[in-house]
């Protein structure tokens, strides 16, 4: 590609002012006036480390050898993945202490948080674990609906919300793999071939399935189904194994279990490309991000301005006078709002991945003439801190990057809440905004029956 002389000139320069600010670009920094003050944050985080959300049988037809058992029901979340979402409440503690947001311990600001999960058994839990890192002997609440409710908050289509135009989503994601979803098997032919040779055992595992399928044999297709516009072939078989070859690695899975012993960082990290890959297509699409992610965002603008006016705001989820509040759901909700903001970054080495546990931060700040303004932040543990269980702290915190918004960033990459909201309401589409709260029960910590009711 071409560039002007005046584009090559720029290139280095930009990134060379990046490179020599990125530790302070990092951290949370006041926008434009050194006197304005974190007065709230929306946290939307994923659930923690889960066990696959289908039978192992599934996948068994493209591997050699079987897929390793789970100690927890399909979709489960993992006594390990407790664990790591314990020590991320325990950070965000001690983070939102430094900022000033909340006292370091005690039981008095656990009414100054609000956790609202998806209804499913490991969002709901992965709030209870933040909560337990957070306020440690405290009565948090968690708010979820029940079990086999979708919640309009994380699922509005499958909630009812809107009327969905599989048409339009179909031309929305054939417009961007140029028609054919044959192209993303040969776009992605590498990582394809990486992950099929390790499925065939990589020459070292036994075989115990001589008859295996290659997935690179899967038949491509674009059609409608559970999602909006589903894509079948490769990539969408792959892009699921995958993820549950991350989970296994994040999981502290060892020996055969790991990959049937063939899998180390370097090459998860080549395979984990696919499952970024559709989603890149299927969550962000913009067409598909609208009928997925215009709720969501829509009530993140509402928390964010109740918070601003001090008054509540008909269906914000959350309370006027919160320090922080926890939106508790899965990758698809963060690729959801990334897509409809056009947001994008480079976490652990690894573009736009939404691991177990990873966050997308909306921090609002306020000026001393009585102005708000809204920064956003991404934050995830790396691989090897998932599969440690890396205690975290000041000293030793989750990576950190800050996300620039489009639609209304300004150099010190804020955007002033009027702007923000403006960008908001622009891209959420309000056929799929739900005006009123959602019926979610308040689930004490003490009442672990309300929160592990049997899953799906």
């Amino acid at each position: 590609m071409l560039r002007s002389p005046m584009t090559r000139r720029l290139i280095p320069l930009i990134c060379s002012f990046a490179l020599a600010c990125g530790f302070v670009m990092a951290r949370s920094a006041p926008p434009e006036s050194t006197q304005a003050q974190l007065k709230f944050v929306v946290i939307l985080t994923r659930h923690g480390v889960r066990s696959p959300t289908g039978k192992a049988s599934r996948y068994d037809a493209y591997s050699a050898a079987p897929w390793p058992a789970w100690n927890v029901p399909p979709g489960d979340l993992t006594a390990h993945g407790f664990a790591l979402m314990k020590l991320f409440g325990a950070y965000d503690r001690a983070s939102l202490a430094a900022e000033g947001l909340l006292a370091p311990d005690g039981c008095a600001d656990a009414t100054r948080v609000s956790i609202v999960a998806d209804s499913d058994e490991r969002t709901r839990e992965t709030g209870r674990a933040l909560s337990e890192g957070m306020f440690p002997g405290c009565d948090v609440a968690v708010q979820a609906g029940a079990e086999d409710d979708p919640d309009p908050l994380f699922h509005p289509v499958h909630a009812g919300l809107g009327a969905p135009d599989p048409s339009l989503a179909l031309a929305a994601v054939a417009g961007s793999i140029g028609g054919d979803a044959g192209n993303l098997t040969e776009a992605y032919y590498p990582q394809l071939e990486a992950l099929d040779h390790l499925l065939a055992g990589c020459g070292r595992a036994p075989v115990t399935n001589a008859a295996r399928r290659s997935i690179l044999d899967v038949p491509v297709a674009q059609g409608a189904g559970d999602h909006a516009s589903e894509l079948r072939g490769p990539l969408s078989v792959a892009s699921s194994m995958a993820e549950t070859l991350l989970l296994e690695y994040a999981e502290g899975m060892k020996g055969e279990e790991l990959g049937w012993g063939c899998l180390d960082e370097g090459k998860l990290r080549e395979i984990m490309q696919l499952h970024a890959a559709e989603a890149e297509i299927t969550d962000r699409t913009p067409a598909i991000a609208r009928m997925n992610g215009s709720n969501l965002l829509a009530h993140i603008l509402d928390a964010l301005e109740q918070n601003a006016r001090g008054k509540a705001v008909p269906g914000a989820p959350g309370k006027p006078g919160d320090r922080v509040l926890f939106l508790v759901g899965h990758d698809t909700n963060i690729a959801s709002v990334a897509g409809l903001l056009d947001l994008h970054w480079i976490i652990d080495g690894r573009r736009d991945d939404t691991p177990p546990g990873g966050a997308l931060t909306f921090e609002l700040w306020r000026s001393p003439d009585g102005t708000s303004a809204v920064r956003l932040y991404y934050t995830a543990q790396t691989l090897l801190e998932m599969r440690e269980a890396t205690p975290l702290s000041l000293a030793n915190p989750p990576q950190r990057v800050p996300v620039f918004v489009p639609g209304c960033g300004r150099p010190d990459m804020s955007c002033s809440l009027d702007s923000f909201a403006t960008t908001v309401r622009r891209v959420v589409d309000p056929a799929y905004v739900r005006t009123g709260s959602a019926d979610r029960s308040a689930a004490s910590l003490g009442d672990k029956a309300a929160l592990n009711t049997e899953a799906h």
